[in-house]
C-alpha cells in the first residue's frame, strides 16, 4: 500500500509488518511521531512495533539512495507467566497485552492456576483485570490468608490503686518512683483480678489450600501461693479478696495483705512483727523494732528505732538518731539525719539528708520538695544509677562520700543465674546424648527412648526460659555505665566521688550540673552542656 510519503511501501503477511523503501528525489521530512500516526492511519496502530527498527527507518529514509526493506512490527497474542511466592501465600501474573493478536482469556488463566496447584484465594476481579491490561503488568491473582496466632493469657487488675512492688525500669535503667499515698484497701469477696485465657488463634490457608496452623497463645495460670485471695467458686478465672486488707500486684496475681494499725510504737506496744502492712499513726521511739512483710507507714518520725519491711517504707516526718531503716522496695521520708537507710529500689527525701549512711540499689533522690535548699551532706550515699540533690556537700560538714555504678545484689543475682544456666545446659546435653544412644539401640529401647525424649524436651524448654532472664540482667548491668550525680544548685565542701573503682576528690565549688563517666575519666557537664574533667 502506497502512502503520501514517497518511497515507502507498507505490507504484512498476516503476522509480520514490513516497510520497503524505493529511492525518490522528493522526500518530505519524516519524524517518529508522524510515522506513528501513519501506521495508525493504515490500521497498524495496535500492532507491536520494533522501536529500533522504526528509528532505523526514519534515519535511512532521509539519506539512503538504494532500496531496502525493514521488518518494523508484528502481531502478538496476549501472554502471561505465573509466579508463586516461596511460602505459597501469593500468586502473581506477569501479563503482557495483545498487540493486534488474540486477547487473554480468563478461562486460560484459570486453567493455568489449576495446573499450578492454586485452588484457594483466587481473586476473580484480578483475573478479569489481567485479561484487559493495555500494558505489561504484574498482578496479584491469588492470595492466601495468614494464620492469626493466639493471644497470651492476660491478667486484668480490677483494683485501680493496688500496690505494685515490681520495679519498672525506663530506658535509662531508672525505677519509676511513685510517691506513697494512703493505703488502698479492699473488702472480703471483692473482685481483684480477672484472668483472660489464652486463645488458640485462627488457622490460615495458602493458595494451594493447605492449612497453616496458628501458634497458640501461652496459657499462664494465676501465680501460686497467693495470700489473702481465693479463686471465685463460680468463675475459675476470677480472684476475689479473702480478707479485708491492702491489695498488692504480684505478677500474675494479687495478694491482699492484712493491715495492722497502731498509735505509736514504744515500750507500751512492744516490738512489732506482722505478716502484712503496718500503719503507725504517730512515731516509733528509740530502741523499738518494727518488722512487716508488706509496707510500713509512719505518721511522724522514726527516732533511733529499727524498721524492716518487705515492701516500701514511708515516714511522714524524719528518720533520725541512728535509726536503721531497711526496705525491699522504696524508702521515702521528709528528712534523714544521722541514720542508716537501705532501699531495694529508691530512697526519696523531700528535704535533706545529713550525716547519714544511704544505700539504694537504684537511685537516691534528695530535695524533692525543696528544690533550692535541699541538701545531701556528710556520711555516705551509694546508688547504682543516680544520685540527685539540689546542694551536694557542706563547707562545715566534713567529707561526703558518694559511690555509683555498683549493685552487689544485681551482680550476685547475675552470677547465680549464670551458674543455673550452666547446670541446666549440662543436664540438657546429657539427655541429648542419652536419646542418641537409645536411638542407636533400636526398637528394644522404645519405651525408655520416649521418656528420654520427653525429659530432653522439658530440659531444653527450661534452659530456654532462663535466657531472657539472663539477657535482662545483662541489660541492667550494662546501664551502669550511665550512672551519674545530678546537682541542681551547686557543690560545696569536700566530696569523694567514686564511679565503681574510679575515685575523684572534689575540693572546689561547682555550679549546677552533672558528674558522670566518659570513657575512663570522670567529667562534669554544666547546665549549658559544656563538659570538663571533674577534679
Amino acid at each position: 500500500m502506497m502512502t503520501e510519503y514517497p518511497g515507502l511501501v507498507f505490507s504484512d503477511d498476516g503476522s509480520r509488518l514490513s516497510c520497503s523503501f524505493l529511492p525518490c528525489a522528493d522526500r518530505p521530512r519524516l519524524e517518529l511521531d508522524v510515522l506513528g500516526e501513519l501506521l495508525s492511519h493504515l490500521g497498524y496502530g495496535q500492532w507491536f512495533h520494533f522501536d529500533e527498527a522504526l528509528l532505523a527507518l526514519v534515519e535511512r529514509y532521509h539519506r539512503s539512495s538504494t532500496e531496502f526493506e525493514l521488518s518494523i512490527g508484528e502481531r502478538r497474542d496476549a501472554g502471561f507467566t505465573l509466579e508463586i511466592s516461596p511460602d505459597a501465600m501469593q500468586v502473581w501474573g506477569n501479563v503482557t497485552p495483545a498487540y493486534a493478536g488474540k486477547p487473554l482469556d480468563s478461562e486460560e488463566l484459570y486453567r493455568a492456576l489449576a495446573a499450578a496447584g492454586v485452588t484457594w484465594g483466587i481473586d476473580q476481579a484480578a483475573v478479569s483485570a489481567a485479561c484487559s491490561v493495555r500494558a505489561a503488568e504484574r498482578i496479584v491473582l491469588a492470595a492466601g490468608r495468614p494464620a492469626e496466632n493466639g493471644e497470651d493469657t492476660r491478667f486484668e487488675l480490677l483494683v485501680a490503686d493496688a500496690r505494685d512492688r515490681s520495679p519498672q525500669l525506663d530506658e535509662n535503667g531508672l525505677v519509676d518512683f511513685r510517691e506513697f499515698g494512703a493505703i488502698p484497701t479492699v473488702s472480703a469477696e471483692q473482685p481483684v483480678m480477672r484472668r483472660i485465657p489464652a486463645t488458640t488463634g485462627t488457622i490460615g490457608r495458602n493458595v494451594r489450600g493447605e492449612v497453616i496452623e496458628p501458634v497458640p497463645g501461652a496459657d499462664v495460670a494465676f501465680a501460686e501461693k497467693l495470700v489473702g485471695v481465693c479463686v471465685a467458686s463460680d468463675d475459675a478465672n476470677l480472684l476475689r479478696a479473702a480478707i479485708t486488707g491492702q491489695p498488692v500486684r504480684c505478677g500474675n496475681g494479687v495478694v491482699v495483705e492484712p493491715v495492722l494499725r497502731v498509735r505509736d510504737v514504744n515500750m507500751a506496744s512492744g516490738n512489732i512483727s506482722f505478716d502484712g502492712t503496718i500503719k503507725v499513726d504517730g512515731e516509733v521511739l528509740p530502741g523499738m523494732k518494727v518488722h512487716a512483710t508488706g509496707d510500713i507507714l509512719v505518721g511522724v518520725v522514726v527516732d533511733g528505732a529499727e524498721l524492716d519491711a518487705g515492701g516500701d517504707i514511708h515516714v511522714a516526718g524524719g528518720i533520725i538518731a541512728k535509726a536503721h531503716v531497711r526496705a525491699g522496695g522504696s524508702v521515702s521520708a521528709r528528712f534523714v539525719e544521722g541514720a542508716h537507710v537501705f532501699s531495694g529500689t529508691t530512697i526519696a527525701i523531700d528535704d535533706s539528708a545529713l550525716q547519714s549512711e544511704l544505700q539504694a540499689n537504684n537511685q537516691i533522690l534528695v530535695g524533692l520538695k525543696s528544690k533550692q535548699r535541699g541538701r545531701l551532706a556528710g556520711g555516705s550515699a551509694r546508688a547504682m544509677m543516680l544520685i540527685r540533690t539540689p546542694i551536694l556537700g557542706s563547707p562545715t560538714g566534713g567529707v561526703s562520700h558518694l559511690l555509683l555504678g555498683v549493685n552487689p545484689v544485681l551482680e550476685a543475682e547475675y552470677q547465680e543465674l549464670l551458674q543455673k544456666i550452666e547446670r541446666q545446659r549440662e543436664e540438657e546435653l546429657n539427655l541429648e546424648k542419652l536419646v542418641k544412644h537409645l536411638i542407636k539401640q533400636g526398637a528394644k529401647t522404645a519405651p525408655m527412648l520416649e521418656r528420654a525424649k520427653r525429659s530432653w524436651q522439658l530440659a531444653v524448654k527450661a534452659w530456654g526460659r532462663l535466657l531472657p532472664e539472663r539477657d535482662e540482667l545483662e541489660r541492667q548491668l550494662a546501664l551502669i555505665a550511665g550512672a551519674r550525680v545530678e546537682v541542681g544548685v551547686g557543690v560545696a565542701g569536700a566530696i569523694d566521688l567514686a564511679f565503681g573503682k574510679k575515685l575523684v576528690h572534689l575540693r572546689k565549688a561547682y555550679d549546677a550540673g552533672t558528674f558522670s563517666i566518659a570513657g575512663e575519666h570522670a567529667v562534669f557537664t554544666d547546665a549549658a552542656g559544656k563538659e570538663r574533667p571533674a577534679a
